[in-house]
């Protein structure tokens, strides 16, 4: 099992700052790091793993409130397992909702590319495209 890592080597391996990983513990989203006896942080290679997760939740809308919650489910153990589960699933329907949201837009642009990508060859601006009608806004 790999030693425990200084806050520069987490910084190396995740490629986050020193100073985000600083703010993360600050805003207590790092769970099981320590203290060594001159006061310097200690972390270990879970961290590495937990870093790449907050990025990941962060990258897909997660507020910092929710990653705080489910740092806490997780600081409390096993009992919290379903929390965490359930938080997680519910994370996970809005990530869905938000690729549906993607892919109907990125129909769209490809849409208009394959429109000007016409217009360029043949000289004269095509018929405009019939698409599905748009979705409704869900927040």
């Amino acid at each position: 099992m790999p030693g425990p890592l200084r806050i520069g080597e987490l910084s190396a391996r995740t490629g986050r700052s020193v100073h985000t990983i600083r703010w993360y513990e600050t805003q207590k989203l790092m769970p099981g790091v320590r203290r060594d006896a001159a006061g310097r942080r200690v972390y270990h290679e879970q961290h590495v793993g937990w870093l790449d997760l907050l990025d990941r939740l962060k990258r897909t809308g997660m507020t910092i409130r929710q990653m705080q919650q489910y740092t806490v489910l997780v600081k409390q153990g096993g009992k919290t397992l379903a929390a965490r589960r359930d938080l997680l699933a519910e994370h996970r329907k809005n990530v869905q909702v938000m690729i549906e949201d993607l892919s109907d837009s990125l129909q769209l642009i490809d849409s208009k590319i394959d429109f000007y990508g016409k217009w360029l060859i043949t000289g004269s601006q095509p018929a405009l495209p019939r698409l599905p009608a748009p979705r409704p806004v869900r927040r």
